[in-house]
């Protein structure tokens, strides 16, 4: 499927960083995030790689950082770095990772990835997470691109100085571009308040489309939102809608298979020619 995205003009591929969900049928989940992004990197070519995002509470926030650089060297830089603080209690519980207090878990923890990433080293107690006189050997480049999957202003002040991407789901701002505006100014207003200028971070955003054969996806908290249909064109305009808000779009496909990508084809070829 990788390949074929790539093969058809796709500009990246994102992995939901999660490990399980209970359905009305039972028990779900996916392949290990970062096992695969590093197995993703090693077949192809041209395409950005990242979670969509990594609770920073999952992993170590240093072995997180150590991580990252693997599969960015894997790629050759095409790695971008989605973090963000998780949000699935029966997670966190399951695989014994705490859930209070995450903003301020995920705080300390994105003070030392960044840390690491930005600067090769880092000398870091806090109360949650501490990272002494750690290195990363062989370093990241320090440019690797951090992107934030949060609209909360807390978590926004935390990382406003150090985010090259910003992300938001589809479910929060109803699938439509009206939706957003009012979480794309809580972001401007955290940006500008760091010093920095809102065009200084590229704008993504999880957009929920079906194609033929598609049932409905379970994706955690319940919505009614309408995915995106229609013909290629109709799904197209549909994402060309955002484009003067947003740089970068990722598509959460009803359903992931092979076919649903060779029809979603002409649909990247529309979008990208503008």
């Amino acid at each position: 499927m990788a390949r074929l995205a790539e093969e058809v003009g796709f500009a990246s591929i994102w992995l939901g960083d999660h490990l399980l969900y209970d359905g009305p049928d039972g028990p779900r989940g996916p392949w290990e995030c970062w096992t695969l992004l590093s197995a993703l990197a090693a077949v192809t070519d041209r395409v950005l790689l990242g979670p969509l995002v990594s609770p920073t509470g999952f992993r170590g926030p240093a072995m997180l950082a150590k991580m990252a650089g693997t599969v960015d060297e894997i790629s050759d830089g095409r790695l971008v770095l989605g973090l963000g603080s998780g949000w699935n209690q029966r997670e966190f519980e399951a695989f014994d990772v705490p859930f209070d207090k995450r903003v301020s878990r995920f705080e300390e923890a994105f003070a030392i990835i960044s840390g690491l990433i930005r600067h090769g080293s880092v000398d870091f107690s806090g109360e949650y997470s501490s990272a002494p006189n750690t290195q990363l050997v062989p370093p990241t480049r320090p440019d690797l691109p951090i992107m934030i999957g949060s609209t909360g202003p807390r978590t926004l002040a935390i990382c406003a100085r150090e985010m090259n991407w910003w992300n938001e789901w589809w479910s929060r701002f109803d699938n439509s571009p009206e939706g957003l505006e009012p979480l794309l100014e809580r972001l401007d207003a955290a940006l500008r308040s760091a010093g920095r200028h809102p065009h200084d971070v590229i704008r993504s955003v999880a957009l929920f489309v079906q194609v033929e054969g598609g049932s409905g996806r379970q994706m955690g908290a319940v919505t009614d939102t309408p995915p995106i249909t229609g013909t290629a064109a109709q799904i197209a305009d549909r994402l060309l809608a955002f484009s003067s808000q947003i740089d970068h779009v990722q598509l959460v496909v009803d359903p992931i298979t092979l076919e649903s990508i060779e029809r979603l084809a002409p649909v990247v070829e529309r979008v990208n020619r503008g």
